[in-house]
């Protein structure tokens, strides 16, 4: 284990080299979606109403109006689950007949122009008789059935209890309890959704250009969905501008703009507003949250009950299911804490709302929030210190299998925790606090230990029950005769600088260097079948399948070596562009060797296949990341508004590959888990109306909220992956929420108030003073 994160300056490995990608994307040489010209421009009619039964949809005359009448032959959006009660429930393209969620597509006006489409949209007239909506997933039982597979709304119901829990729960020494709440957020990304499609007179091929992480898939799911031949449709991934997880699954809209260029034989583009963006692309994190905590005298938490109500949105998404909130939930909520008696009851609700979606850390943000104010109230009530809870209760024994059965790897929880400990210098930090209360003025510091599990293949998924189960990588590498590299991968990178991280890798291996080296993505006809990105996953699985590909065409180069420069194997090294024979000068250049593997292979009398490209594929069982963070914050009891003041992170993600990388995305992880605690939330009124459609409402963190960011790093080579590393894209947006708010109920605890709701916005912590003060009025 290391405790810095600089490169040795002997490998490309470790260093923290600019990223490849960077040059066009800052000079606006970017390719992006909505940069292509269409014949043909969409804008979407959508439902203004939450709930009810289309009556009739009137166009303007003459205009080119698209209804679900139309689409008599288009399948439904419908993701399968074979386990926890699942009940499918399919979405249509258009809405047919009844409208579930303000902002469902109801119709689509097509015009030479945007704003000539947009016209038309605006004059279509559509009569709705409204339905009462379902809002709150609370009140699913009491409501009417969105789906007739459903008639209770419950579309996902799972439990789980370990054997020996009863008598656990019986023999705790203090029961400690917490209700929590998330409100629903918007992942908000810089580049909204777009699509382009476009019909190839020639082949009658489409192309469809979109912003998506999973070209392949959507290319699978689409050509199911229309019902023609995969090989008839190509998928474009272009420079995607942020993702987060809303661009992982299939949106309606996007088979819709394929349909038309196929069913009229011409070119077809949509890109989205901001105001489409927030009331109807998949919203997230809807959730209450309960947990009971049972603890021994000494602070040990010896059994856990957790019950997890999801509001999953009126559809299920694909390829996931809604049970991708409440099933990741179920399985991860004990966290990096040893507990081995569990408990716990997980439902996902159908409510006229938004349908949800994974988004950055997917359900953990929440349950790390809910278990560290559990561990916080915990301390409080048992008398500990917050720090020395934690301490009693982290994970220290490796391989460790959890209680609901996950496997960690060799990680550092407690270190990581110390560390953060040392560099917050907490007495320092006490005092502070103490005296600045006398002066009126509210700081608190804020503790969050979390594991991230990252990189997980097939195995994981089958667990689940998916229909479709992803996982694995495959990546194609070829050298050509002029010695550049080529590699091919599935995964699609929308901003995490995966093409230089994966050519450090390539570089180190080849003896090259990476500016050497192109990687190609996000296009069904150049890159092999995969996944795309999510999850944690990119540089675990598909590095680890790169890793395997350059170790083969580095035997292969080596092999040539030996032949031309009459060495032994082991004798040769290569490094700076050649490849040479150890302890002498002779030595010859790598891309000689590739000319000769392609135009001089009758000189190696078989021994050795033409050409130089390899293939590797990887499928590991995952591995987890972990990490302590830490809050300062001030809360103005007067107006309510809170000031983070600094933030501390001790992580360790494995072997680091890009230094700079990693500390880019654990700080916008960091920076959008502050908005997740104090910011951002969708609002929707009793009539299912959104409150929040513009970013005046919507409040994204800007630089102004976002504090100083400190890093620190532990480096534990894993030995659950074959690159050493672990997954980091999520870390950050999984620990900071907890972190923030646990420091905001610190600053709060002189008045006797919890806010155990995020986001912590000034109007409920002035609300929950208030209501405090009443109470001590009353009395």
């Amino acid at each position: 284990m290391s405790a810095a994160t600089k490169g040795s300056g002997t490998t490309w490995v470790g260093r923290a080299i600019r990223r490849l990608e960077d040059p066009a994307l800052v000079t606006g040489r970017g390719r992006f979606t909505a940069d292509l010209p269409a014949a043909h421009w969409v804008r979407f009619v959508r439902s203004p109403v939450a709930a009810g039964t289309i009556k009739k949809i009137t166009p303007p005359d003459g205009a080119f109006v698209v209804t679900a009448a139309e689409l008599a032959g288009v399948k439904p959006i419908k993701p399968m689950l074979y386990k926890f009660n699942y009940r499918p429930i399919g979405q249509p393209i258009l809405a047919d007949g009844v409208v579930r969620f303000t902002g469902e597509c109801i119709a689509a006006a097509i015009a030479a122009s945007e704003e000539e489409a947009e016209d038309i949209a605006d004059a279509v007239e559509v009569e709705i008789d409204e339905t009462a909506p379902l809002i709150d997933a609370r009140d699913a039982a009491a409501s009417a059935a969105l789906h007739p597979e459903a008639p209770d709304n419950v579309i996902v119901n799972a439990q789980v209890k370990t054997p020996e829990f009863d008598a656990a729960w019986r023999n705790a020494h203090r029961i400690v309890r917490l209700e929590a709440r998330s409100r629903r957020q918007n992942a908000t990304p810089m580049e909204p959704r777009a699509a382009h499609a476009a019909y190839d007179p020639a082949t009658g091929r489409i192309t469809l250009t979109c912003t998506t992480q999973m070209p392949h898939l959507t290319r699978t799911a689409i050509a199911d969905l229309l019902d023609m031949p995969e090989s008839d449709l190509r998928v474009i991934a272009p420079d995607v501008g942020g993702g987060f997880g809303q661009k992982m699954s299939l949106p309606p809209e996007y088979v819709l703009i394929a349909w038309l260029a196929r069913e009229h034989r011409s070119s077809f583009a949509w890109t989205e507003d901001r105001r489409e963006n927030l009331i109807a692309s998949y919203h997230s994190r809807d959730q209450y949250i309960a947990l009971d905590g049972a603890f021994d005298a000494d602070g040990k938490l010896i059994a856990l009950s957790a019950d997890v109500l999801a509001n999953i949105g009126a559809y299920s998404c694909f390829p996931t299911t809604c049970g991708v909130e409440p099933l990741m939930a179920m399985a991860e909520i004990p966290g990096p804490y040893d507990v081995r008696h569990y408990a716990c009851t997980a439902r996902g609700v159908a409510t006229n709302t938004c349908p949800m979606a994974p988004y950055r850390g997917v359900s953990r943000p929440v349950i790390t929030f809910a278990l560290e104010r559990l561990m916080d109230k915990a301390a409080v009530e048992l008398g500990i210190n917050p720090i020395d809870i934690r301490r009693r209760n982290l994970i220290d024994q490796f391989p460790y299998t959890s209680a609901m059965g996950l496997v960690f790897d060799e990680a550092t929880y407690k270190e990581t925790l110390e560390l953060a400990v040392k560099h917050v210098d907490v007495p320092a930090f006490r005092a502070r606090q103490q005296a600045l209360r006398k002066q009126g003025r509210y700081l608190g510091l804020g503790f969050c230990t979390f594991s991230e599990r990252t990189g997980y293949g097939s195995p994981a998924f089958a667990a689940r029950g998916m229909a479709i189960t992803p996982g694995w990588e495959m990546v194609e590498l070829t050298m050509d005769p002029s010695g550049f590299v080529e590699l091919r991968i599935g995964t699609s990178p929308h901003g995490q600088g995966l093409r230089t991280t994966l050519a450090q890798i390539v570089a180190d291996q080849l003896g090259i260097e990476p500016q050497r080296i192109k990687v190609i993505h996000g296009d069904t006809d150049r890159s092999p079948y995969g996944w795309g990105t999510f999850a944690s996953r990119s540089l675990v699985i598909s590095g680890g399948a790169t890793l395997i590909a350059a170790q083969k065409l580095r035997a292969k180069i080596i092999k040539l070596a030996t032949h031309m420069l009459e060495a032994a194997p082991e004798d040769i090294v290569l490094g700076d562009g050649a490849a040479t024979v150890a302890g002498t000068d002779r030595s010859i250049a790598i891309a000689a060797l590739a000319r000769d593997a392609y135009h001089q292979t009758h000189r190696f009398k078989g021994e050795i296949e033409p050409g130089m490209t390899e293939v590797g594929h990887y499928d590991p069982p995952g591995t987890f990341s972990n990490a302590c963070h830490v809050a300062m914050v001030e809360v103005d009891i007067e107006t309510g508004q809170v000031k983070v003041e600094k933030f501390i992170a001790a992580e360790d993600c494995g072997r680091i590959i890009n230094p700079m990388i990693a500390d880019g995305q654990v700080h916008g992880g960091i920076a959008q888990g502050i908005g997740n605690a104090i910011l951002e939330e969708i609002l929707y009124d009793e009539n299912g109306t959104i409150l929040s459609s513009t970013l005046a409402d919507f409040l994204p963190p800007t630089a102004h909220e976002i504090p100083p960011i400190e890093l620190h790093h532990l480096e534990t080579h894993t030995t659950a992956t074959n690159l050493q590393a672990k997954g980091l894209g999520e870390g950050g947006a999984i620990g900071s929420p907890a972190a923030v708010m646990n420091a905001i109920n610190d600053a709060l605890s002189p008045f006797g108030v919890a806010i155990d709701e995020m986001p912590a916005t000034p109007q409920r912590i002035r609300a929950a003073l208030r209501a405090r003060q009443q109470t001590e009025t009353a009395a």
